[in-house]
């Protein structure tokens, strides 16, 4: 009788180990897996991307840039080449949105500071007036790390090209009127490959949003990701 419970307990054993290992196949099988789109022009409302770009529904990049830092350093994409990083678009002297955008910058800097492959990419909307030194202030004003956080001026072309064109994050107040720009409150997130992977929020830290558009908290969760997996 004995013997007979031991081979049971042996049978029942074996076959609590197997539908505990199925069922977790079956989870997995089934549980959606994380995706984050890769962007282009054809993907985004046409009032946010060029003309010129609009038809593109593959392939695109992140164009070759070239601006100057809050240390006078020429930053080039060749700094951003093999990094993952979120961009946005900015002026010091915004009493709007900026305050909030740049407290979430922030917060969002803290968080990656130990991340080698993540970075930071502030441009100016307005590089007639942040100049190298305005911005060297501002920086020092918001904890900007160098060499994890660059905040940008330059040519307003090159500025208003890069923003329509490559990054498809903002609206011109009048089409008659090429380089004048509206600020625009979004992050957008960039991979490895120049890629765009999303557009967040960046007034937002966490609270619920809406549509395909997401908080600067849920900015982290997909930088995590793409460094794990992309």
């Amino acid at each position: 009788m004995l013997s007979s419970l031991k081979k049971y307990r042996i049978v029942i054993g074996i076959f609590v180990v197997l539908s505990a290992v199925i069922l977790t196949l079956f989870y997995n099988a089934l549980k959606p897996q994380k995706t984050l789109k890769i962007y282009s022009p054809a993907d985004v409302n046409p009032e946010l991307a060029d003309s010129s770009v609009v038809a593109i529904a593959h392939h695109h990049h992140i164009a070759p840039f070239s601006f100057t830092n809050q240390n006078g350093k020429v930053v080039t994409n060749k700094d951003y080449e093999g990094k993952i990083y979120v961009a946005d678009f900015f002026f010091t002297t915004c009493q709007s949105i900026c305050p909030k955008m740049t407290k979430n910058m922030t917060w969002l800097q803290d968080k990656i500071k130990a991340m080698p492959d993540v970075m930071l990419l502030s441009h100016s909307v307005t590089p007639d007036i942040d100049s190298v030194p305005v911005l060297r202030a501002y920086a020092n004003e918001k904890g900007a790390i160098d060499g994890k956080w660059n905040l940008v001026t330059g040519n307003k072309k090159d500025i208003y090209y890069i923003a329509r064109k490559s990054y498809l994050a903002v609206k011109t107040t009048d089409s008659s009127e090429l380089y004048d720009m509206v600020h625009t409150e979004n992050f957008i997130l960039v991979d490895k490959k120049g890629r765009i992977r999303g557009f967040y929020d960046g007034t937002n830290l966490d609270k619920p949003t809406e549509g395909d558009t997401k908080n600067v908290t849920q900015l982290l969760e997909d930088i995590k990701w793409l460094r794990e997996n992309d």
